[in-house]
């Protein structure tokens, strides 16, 4: 009887790699990156026909007139000089300018760029993977789950998190000029490209602080720069150079920190609101969820509320128990490496979010498991390989194995994508999987305002009140829509709550100013407007508000020609002089300072442009405008307490 010889695995530095197969690998490579980019697009393909949502995206592109004008020079020193939005990242806004200068406002433009960079990181990935291990196949797995995971919608849907994509492209880069140079030769050129991309990663997020560390795990496998992967723990040693690498990263790391609090003092809870062993105890608890949620990825949502009540001594006892388990076993079986590295590496990467410096109100977000989840999908990968390594059928039942996790997720990721179409569909989600979510209800109250349904608008604000009742954005929110159905008064009250609970809402103040406009106190209006520009300079909608009052109102006592021209001309040279109301409105103010051929040829511009968006009875409106400073009479609006809309 003929026996069948038994399959020889290839062993390097320590390394079981993936047996050969008979096609050429440079072939099955290509076919792995194509079929990478081909699952990424049939996934968020469809986010090209989606919206801008109303998280963030108004303050990172379509309300950042600083970014919404392209690449300009005034831009990219803003981005280098300016932190906004509680952060200091200024390639994550050179990246946004760099969509405006090409697609302008079009949602689908800057969609289309977060699914590229995707897919280069996914691709990427592979392929240092494989560099790294020699194992085509297990690379090639990571990868996947990496790409099509719907932990990964969040990132890749949502507009404003294109600083996951920037940093995580950036990251993979980094590790790739490392391997680079660690597998030599090694020259000071070499490692400078470590040092620059390492640099350049963290201007797109500073989450990439722990990346030094990342670095010295890969240093223990599967670089093995520390011993031998089979050499036991007794000749287990750390090289010099392996600590000496890493001092320059650490230096770029600890300024970026530096850099992260200063642009975060606003947004940092402070320890009276939120307590250490709270947030200890939620830390505990999202590490958890993350693993949950990477087995089953069920009940995602684009916020998910933190709330006390949840983080109960049983909850947190058993995830430090699951937490520590994971820990000794891995310690246990440390001379696999890959389990200290895949499982450190999730660790160490979750720590600048895990919420012990709590940012904002949310208990974890999907967003940030972008790249701490390579960490366990390179652990569990690894670990299932090697259990299965002497089975007879191993190939079979990997691949298939294989081929149903990542269809599974690939269909479930697609239709997590669905929900971001827009804000509405976004928050009737998120609302369906959570509970006592005061983001959502208010969130979703703005996307159903806007789209003109305000007593909707109002009842989602006023739950969210009832969820809590000190929240000053809300009471904002609440005040501009009563006002919306003729209640001033009421809009009046609200809105003084709102800048009681919180003085530097710019918002609050806009709010209010047109409420003091709608009840004929225009002096008092104009006198929000520049709070609100004191906090918000950029603010076009505020300087168009303001710049007509000064330049229309009957009052001679309000009105103020000179400083109408100088808020409404920043106001068109935010907006590239495109918006048709900012140039009535300049046009008005050219018009109260008698400078009338330029009122008139401003005021034909914002016909043209009103006509350009189809909008004829605004251009009827700005037409009526005109007619006054042709015959060299400056507008004014006698309808008081009303702006151009």
């Amino acid at each position: 009887m003929s026996r069948r010889p038994k399959r020889k695995l290839i062993e390097k530095k320590g390394e079981t790699q993936d047996p050969p197969t008979g096609l050429n690998e440079r072939w099955i490579v290509l076919g792995v990156c194509i079929f990478m980019a081909a699952m990424v697009w049939f996934v968020f393909g469809q986010t090209l026909h989606h919206q801008f949502v109303n998280l963030d995206d108004g303050a990172y592109v379509y309300k950042n007139p600083q970014v919404s004008r392209g690449l300009t020079t005034e831009g990219i020193i803003w981005a280098f000089t300016h932190s906004h939005a509680a952060n200091w990242h200024p390639l994550t806004w050179l990246s946004h300018m760099l969509d405006c200068q090409f697609y302008g406002l079009n949602p689908g433009g800057h969609h289309l760029t977060n699914v590229l960079l995707h897919t280069a990181n996914a691709i990427l990935l592979f392929l240092v993977l494989r560099q790294m291990t020699g194992a085509l196949w297990r690379s090639a797995f990571v990868a996947a789950v990496f790409a099509i995971h719907p932990l990964r919608v969040e990132s890749v849907a949502w507009v404003a998190e294109r600083k996951d994509l920037l940093s995580g492209l950036f990251f993979i880069l980094t590790i790739w000029a490392y391997v680079r140079y660690v597998r030599g030769p090694r020259s000071p050129a070499r490692y400078l490209v470590v040092l620059a991309m390492f640099a350049v990663g963290l201007m797109c997020k500073p989450m990439l602080v722990t990346l030094p560390f990342v670095l010295l795990l890969l240093d223990y496998w599967p670089l093995c720069r520390m011993g031998p992967e089979d050499s036991g723990d007794k000749k287990f040693r750390i090289p010099r150079e392996v600590i000496l690498d890493k001092l320059p990263l650490l230096g770029l790391a600890a300024a970026s920190c530096v850099a992260t609090i200063f642009a975060q003092q606003t947004a940092l809870q402070p320890l009276g609101n939120i307590s250490l062993p709270l947030r200890a105890g939620n830390a505990a608890m999202a590490c958890v969820t993350y693993i949950r949620q990477m087995f089953w990825p069920s009940d995602l949502a684009a916020f998910y509320p933190l709330a006390f009540r949840d983080i109960t001594a049983s909850r947190v006892l058993l995830s430090l128990v699951v937490l520590a388990g994971i820990s000794i076993v891995v310690f246990l079986m440390r001379r696999r490496r890959y389990l200290v590295t895949g499982w450190l590496l999730y660790l160490i990467m979750l720590a600048p979010v895990i919420g012990i410096l709590q940012v904002g109100s949310q208990a974890h977000a999907d967003r940030y498991t972008y790249l701490p989840e390579i960490g366990l999908a390179l652990l569990l990968t690894w670990t299932v390989s090697d259990l299965c390594a002497r089975w007879r059928y191993r190939r079979l039942f990997l691949s298939a194995l294989s081929l149903i996790i990542v269809f599974a997720l690939t269909f479930a990721a697609r239709t997590q994508a669905s929900y971001w179409k827009d804000s509405e569909t976004l928050w009737i989600q998120a609302l369906s999987r959570t509970s006592d979510n005061l983001m959502a209800e208010l969130n979703l109250g703005e996307a159903v305002y806007k789209l003109g349904r305000t007593p909707e608008a109002i009842a989602h604000f006023e739950r969210a009140l009832q969820i809590d009742p000190n929240q000053g954005w809300v009471y904002s929110s609440l005040g501009a829509a009563l006002l919306e159905i003729g209640r001033p008064d009421a809009s009046l009250v609200h809105l003084q709550k709102a800048i009681e609970l919180d003085p530097n809402s710019s918002d609050a103040h806009y709010n209010l100013g047109n409420t003091f406009l709608q009840m004929g106190r225009a002096s008092e209006a104009v006198a929000q407007y520049k709070r609100a520009l004191e906090i918000a300079p950029d603010d076009t909608e505020t300087m168009n508000n303001m710049a007509w009052i000064l330049a229309t109102s009957p009052d001679a006592l309000v009105r103020d020609g000179a400083k109408a021209v100088q808020v409404a001309e920043r106001a068109d040279s935010l907006t590239r002089n495109a918006s048709p109301i900012i140039s009535a409105t300049l046009a008005a103010a050219y018009a109260e300072m008698a400078r009338f051929p330029d009122a008139v040829r401003t005021a034909q511009r914002a016909i043209q442009l009103a006509l350009n968006e189809g909008n004829k009875g605004r251009a009827d409106s700005i037409r009526a405008q005109l007619s006054f400073y042709e015959l060299g009479v400056p507008f004014r609006d006698r309808r008081f307490g009303s702006i151009p809309r």
